[in-house]
């Protein structure tokens, strides 16, 4: 007899629950008109179900509210901060920890410390936040993500790799001296949460080695990537997720990282490096804008819980099967319906194809937030504009940046839905496809000078 498939189910079971509400249709009209056509600005009881973001969004265990209870509010020198310094050694890898608030404080410190006016930074596809910030202390962000990224029908299973051939041709077009680092996402965000292999991080780290750039992960969501690694690169089958993490960061100097994701908490985040003399400086600056150099911008309880999750997460490997099973459960069930969506289906979110679902809406009536807003009003369901309104405008110029892909993201949060839930977010963008005829363009009527997608406000065209 054939091997029967079995299903899976959740490595966890629920112990306490928060209500959420359906509203009608009509609420959620003028919701999102008082919002101004920005799934940001919605309150969060308008809210059915929240894909928003899977940032500070997660479940936290039993035991990481227990942790809640034995954290050290010390100001100075807290226990919770060295057994927070302990589970970063001891899962990726890095000596030196400097705590923030979240991931964004580990981006601005970095940037200040290392970027200089007139320097570029290549790196595998744009952040928000990261591209911010690299520009704020004088830097010019350059793409060197390999082409494939931004086709959404590729079936390329790297689509987070970095290209070497634009690598060398940046460093051979402005030396390596004006390159401060190379900034490498794992689990490409803005790419539909794409994996780099293992072979092309070890490959990029032993070029950069070579003319002295060096590598800083943003190891957010390095755990997924891990994952895929583990799933699909020859060698790895057999190996346990955290020893695949903790290679992973091995081909590294350092790394930005907003445990508001992998790390199973609410907030938090951490620079890690592993040069003295750059832990030295970053923690003056800790000082000046975060916090003292052993708490960073948290509570003593949100370290505890914090190193609890770190632990947690790579525990076993069940936790991010099933937390990456989900993902690829709702993208299965868009692709069997003929959604476009992007291809291969990503660790942390579902990433709609504004583009090809709404081609009668030009890129610069921002298809993207259309869809998004249509969306909510159709089932409540909230996703995330990733397409021309996030990529923002050129300093120099002030056009528009035009990506290439303009994409509606349905970020999961960990440990939070269940199936059912998936279930209705398909039915509710499959109803949306189905009359995407009727879904129309949007002008702004506010626009703020930087990461505008966070507060911009729309109005029909």
């Amino acid at each position: 007899m054939g091997e029967r498939r079995r299903s899976w189910a959740e490595p966890y079971k629920i112990k306490m629950v928060e209500p959420i509400r359906m509203t009608t249709r009509e609420a959620r009209e003028a919701a999102i008109q008082e919002a101004g056509y920005n799934s940001f600005l919605l309150r969060s009881e308008d809210v059915y179900i929240d894909l928003l973001t899977d940032s500070g969004t997660s479940a936290m265990s039993d035991r990481q509210w227990g942790k809640l209870m034995v954290g050290d509010e010390a100001y100075a020198g807290a226990r919770s901060f060295y057994r927070l310094v302990d589970a970063v050694h001891d899962i990726y890898g890095y000596e030196e920890l400097i705590p923030t608030h979240q991931g964004r404080g580990a981006e601005h410190i970095l940037s200040q410390l290392l970027i200089s006016e007139g320097d570029f930074v290549p790196g595998n596809m744009y952040f928000t936040t990261t591209r911010y910030h690299q520009e704020a202390a004088g830097g010019t962000f350059v793409d060197v993500i390999v082409d494939e990224a931004h086709d959404p029908t590729s079936l390329f299973p790297w689509k987070g790799n970095v290209d070497l051939d634009k690598l060398k041709a940046l460093v051979d077009e402005v030396g390596a001296d004006r390159i401060p680092y190379i900034s490498v996402e794992t689990n490409v965000n803005m790419a539909g949460g794409q994996p780099m292999s293992m072979a092309n991080l070890r490959a990029t780290h032993e070029y950069c080695s070579s003319v002295g750039i060096p590598v800083m992960l943003d190891a957010t969501r390095a755990l997924e990537n891990a994952f895929f690694i583990q799933q699909g690169e020859e060698g790895y089958a057999d190996r346990p997720i955290a020893e695949i993490l903790r290679e992973i960061c091995s081909y590294s100097e350092g790394a930005t990282v907003s445990s508001k994701k992998d790390n199973l908490v609410n907030i938090g985040g951490f620079l890690a490096v592993r040069d003295e003399d750059l832990a030295r400086r970053a923690r003056a600056m800790l000082v000046a804008f975060e916090g003292l150099h052993t708490y960073g911008g948290m509570a003593g309880r949100d370290m505890e819980a914090l190193a609890e999750g770190i632990r947690e997460m790579v525990d076993t490997d069940d936790h991010v099967r099933a937390r990456v099973g989900q993902v690829q459960y709702l993208g299965g069930k868009l692709i069997d319906a003929g959604i476009p969506i992007i291809r291969p289906v990503g660790g942390h979110g579902v990433f709609l194809d504004a583009a090809a679902i709404l081609p009668h809406i030009p890129q610069d009536e921002f298809p993207a937030a259309a869809l998004t807003a249509a969306l909510y009003v159709d089932s409540g369901v909230r996703g995330m504009e990733r397409g021309i309104v996030s990529a923002g405008r050129d300093r120099a110029t002030g056009d528009h940046h035009r990506p290439k892909l303009e994409l509606v993201r349905l970020t999961i949060p960990r440990r939070v839905y269940t199936q059912a839930h998936m279930d209705v977010t398909a039915e509710s963008v499959i109803e949306v496809f189905e009359h995407r005829d009727q879904v129309g363009g949007l002008r702004f009527t506010y626009e703020p000078d930087e990461l505008r997608f966070f507060q911009a406000r729309f109005e029909p065209v």
